[in-house]
């Protein structure tokens, strides 16, 4: 009987035809696909990503300070955003999970126990963070990380049955098109799980995101943007829940 194929071979596995990588870049640890590209933006937030110091402070300072201003006091904490994706996700130990805009890999490796038959792939176009991110992660885990484009994921499409992105989506330089590929590379009756930002008082997202994302590189969506935005891609199930300035999202994709 031949040996179990690591996570990096599974991955290798799921990639479209075009997207292999040339066998030196596999000797990173992660699967490069990007080169000297990057997709991040020039904005200061998006520059942030790239940085040497901030993978080492996200997941203990960065992220949970970042939290509590957005979501207030009152609002998730950590654990309980970890708790709401693997609720949202609804995940069975042989599903194969996709995490766009990993980061340091801190959802990442928090799927890859319910997962335990199948596989997470981390994605993200910092090569910081992904380093970080593997450092964090034991090479026996069922995780792998790909260096990637999350606007031209580089995945068959109706690859995975879960797909999240936490805290990232408003980051992302062209966030729609980052759905469109999130919608296209989600099996039929995959789950997908998002972490935004959403617009809150008087005055409409209209008049807010322009000045937020000229000076930070935020997007400041809509509240009805991404539920409609769901829809209109042909997902279902689509659920909404605002607290602060966030909102967690998710939906199902018809079998």
């Amino acid at each position: 009987m031949p040996p179990p194929k690591s996570a990096r071979e599974r991955t290798l596995a799921l990639l479209a035809k075009d997207r292999h990588p040339a066998e030196q870049q596999l000797e990173r640890g992660w699967i490069e696909l990007l080169g000297d590209e990057d997709p991040t933006g020039a904005h200061p937030g998006q520059q942030l990503m790239l940085s040497n110091a901030l993978p080492l402070i996200y997941e203990r300072l960065w992220r949970p300070l970042g939290s509590r201003v957005l979501m207030g006091l009152a609002g998730p904490d950590a654990r309980e955003e970890h708790r709401l994706a693997l609720e949202m996700l609804a995940l069975t130990p042989k599903d194969r999970v996709l995490d766009v805009a990993c980061g340091p890999g801190n959802f990442t490796r928090s799927f890859a126990p319910a997962v335990s038959e199948g596989l997470v792939v981390g994605l993200d176009a910092s090569k910081t963070m992904l380093a970080r991110a593997r450092k964090e992660t034991r090479e026996e885990d069922n995780i792998a990380y790909v260096r990637g484009d999350a606007c031209a994921l580089p995945f068959r499409s109706a690859t995975f049955h879960a797909v999240c992105c936490f805290a990232a989506l408003y980051l992302i330089e062209d966030p729609l098109s980052a759905l469109d590929e999130i919608v296209r590379v989600l099996a039929p009756g995959g789950r997908v799980a998002l972490l935004a930002s959403c617009n809150r008082g008087v005055l409409p997202a209209s008049v807010h995101d322009p000045v937020v994302r000229r000076l930070t590189g935020v997007r400041i969506f809509a509240r009805a943007e991404l539920t409609e935005g769901l829809r209109a891609r042909g997902l279902t199930d689509v659920q909404q829940r605002v607290t602060g300035l966030v909102q967690f999202v998710s939906a199902r994709k018809p079998k």
